[in-house]
């Protein structure tokens, strides 16, 4: 069985100017990223399926782009593989005292807290003079994982709904200025604004209700996939065109998919 050591030595060989693969050789971090993110993506779609051959193939993909930034990061001095091994190791290891030493967190919620305890210890510790509870999260992240962070954090000085009850209401409070605004004529800057609100909110709900946006997200375009692709299944099994049923028809069409399920 080929080990850890073996993938890294085919990193090397692949991006050997000389005797490499032209492809591989070609690349930089920047044209790398999405394929690093794309692979993450492709995990959790392995996740959400159940499917764990496919999942054991997409992890080793996702491996595959920490090896090769390692890759190249080594070869312009700056890392080695074994190096990212040794960060991790040290962090696992300090971010868990109540693991690896003799701090106490008997729940999940206590991890939590001290996690960001440390990790604020640590930014200071290197120089970090950003001293805001929401110091260190990153921009390039998606928006709505963004806004989930920055609602965790806020969460952590005390800044939060104490229940789900008054996010409710802020949600119908944000809709409400939405509406308003398509009535004043849907200016398109205050519009983004008002939706903004909204889709921040919604991200507010999921947190409380402790489900991930993305997963929920995902789980609701499959639905969406599902059964339009059904609705168009049973039009030409008639000898017809989706697009020639009236929107009234589709509808029926949408709610007579949406039955059978």
């Amino acid at each position: 069985m080929h080990k850890i050591e073996d993938l890294v030595a085919i990193m090397a060989r692949l991006r050997d100017p000389d005797n490499g693969c032209p492809w591989d050789v070609k690349q930089s971090f920047e044209t790398i990223v999405p394929y690093t993110i794309e692979e993450a993506y492709e995990v959790a779609d392995a996740v959400d399926r159940r499917d764990f051959a496919d999942l054991c193939d997409e992890l080793g993909d996702l491996l595959l782009q920490v090896v090769f930034h390692a890759r190249m990061a080594e070869e312009a001095g700056h890392f080695s593989f074994g190096d990212v091994v040794e960060s991790i190791c040290s962090k696992m290891i300090t971010r868990h005292p109540h693991v690896f030493a003799e701090a106490r967190a008997d729940t999940a919620e206590e991890v939590l807290v001290n996690w960001e305890a440390i990790k604020r210890r640590e930014r200071a510790a290197a120089g970090e003079v950003d001293t805001s509870a929401l110091a260190g999260i990153a921009r390039g992240l998606p928006e709505w994982q963004r806004a989930i962070k920055l609602q965790k954090r806020a969460a952590t000085v005390g800044f939060d709904w104490p229940d789900v009850n008054p996010v409710f209401a802020k949600l119908h409070e944000e809709i409400d200025e939405v509406r308003a605004e398509f009535v004043d004529g849907a200016d398109p800057a205050r519009l983004t604004d008002e939706i903004g609100d909204v889709l921040f909110v919604c991200a507010n709900l999921a947190r409380h209700a402790r489900i991930d946006v993305s997963t929920a997200l995902r789980q609701a375009n499959a639905k969406f996939e599902r059964r339009f692709r059904r609705m168009e299944a049973i039009v030409t099994e008639s000898g017809g065109t989706l697009e020639a049923r009236t929107l009234d028809e589709q509808e029926a069409l949408w709610q007579r998919v949406k039955a059978a399920e």
